[in-house]
């Protein structure tokens, strides 16, 4: 698979040079728009969306999708909220909610591999479920309050210096990312990822155990959306049963403008993030901005993927004339 993920390469290089070029912008029109502070919060504003699409990463690359990632990143939270209400201390209702999320991620593998059902469906009705669930827990929106939370809040920062402090859920998203770097390039589970993605038949032929590795990709994806959405529930203090509507679609357009092919096969966890900070910088360049409506912020975001899908596209016909005999 090395070869196939050299030949897309080329993608994270040039979602890294438009985040370069994003930030150039708005550093020239706006002051203290590159500003260490700015950039800091933007980390740490985006965390969230981030750690869940890591988990979308290893989905997209073996071949799949999943649309759950919003209900359960508003359902960890919701769930968060109801049990910390209830006298559980965060890390223990945190725990539980990591738990679910796995859960639910390896119940949808499951049935994608048991039944052969398509992802999209399966995913797709885990969406509604869980939504559904949110509502069954709580029909509105709950505050989360605990002196620990606070500790986290306001302690747990590291300092950058210039005014600037690298938030405990910024951090959290970094260790992620090396975390998910790790397993794509160095375990054997990666490598299956990589090689299921990639041709599945082919796949079968050299022992790579599919059904194990779908189970674990959707239990990967699961555990990550929940942990998003305790980074979520900690970012926002509440747990509300309508929250993260549409955040899938956000994180599939940032794996895929982050290099990752939506047909499988070829990604990368870096470029990952380096297209969840295209999200939020262009977001941040529209709010400082001023008079423009946030509509605009969905028209760069399906500008830029409907580009990258292309260039994907293109990518593919230019190695199949290469690979083609005269």
């Amino acid at each position: 698979m090395k070869p196939a993920r050299s030949r897309y390469g080329s993608a994270t290089t040039i979602a890294a040079a438009i985040l370069v070029a994003l930030i150039a912008t708005g550093a020239v029109r706006y002051d203290h728009f590159a500003s260490l502070a700015n950039l800091a919060n933007l980390l740490g504003d985006y965390a969230y969306v981030g750690i869940a699409a890591v988990g979308a990463t290893f989905v997209i690359v073996s071949g799949g999708i999943d649309l759950s990632v919003g209900s359960v990143v508003a359902f960890t939270a919701v769930a968060m909220s109801a049990l910390v209400g209830g006298g559980m201390h965060p890390l223990g209702a945190g725990a539980v909610a990591l738990l679910l999320g796995a859960l639910t991620g390896a119940l949808m593998g499951w049935l994608i591999c048991a039944f052969e059902l398509p992802p999209f469906i399966v995913t797709l009705v885990g969406m509604f479920a869980v939504r559904a669930a949110c509502f069954v827990v709580s029909s509105e929106s709950r505050p989360i309050g605990h002196p620990y939370l606070d500790r986290i809040a306001s302690g747990y920062e590291l300092s950058l210096g210039a005014g600037a402090a690298l938030p405990f859920r910024s951090a959290l998203l970094l260790l992620v990312v090396v975390a998910g770097t790790v397993v794509a390039r160095s375990t054997r589970f990666g490598r299956n990822v990589f090689a299921a993605g990639g041709s599945r038949r082919a796949a079968v032929v050299m022992g790579v155990p599919i059904v194990q590795t779908t189970v674990g990709v959707y239990s990967l994806a699961g555990f990550c959306s929940a942990l998003g959405g305790v980074v979520f529930a900690l970012y926002k203090r509440a747990g509300d049963p309508t929250a993260a509507q549409g955040l899938e679609l956000s994180v599939i357009a940032a794996v895929v403008i982050g290099g990752t092919l939506l047909s499988g096969g070829v990604g990368s966890v870096v470029g990952t993030l380096v297209g969840v900070l295209i999200l939020g910088v262009i977001r941040l360049l529209i709010d400082f901005e001023g008079d423009l409506n946030a509509a605009w912020t969905s028209v760069a975001i399906g500008a830029l993927l409907l580009g990258f899908v292309g260039l994907q596209k293109l990518a593919g016909v230019l190695s199949a004339k290469r690979g083609s005999p005269a």
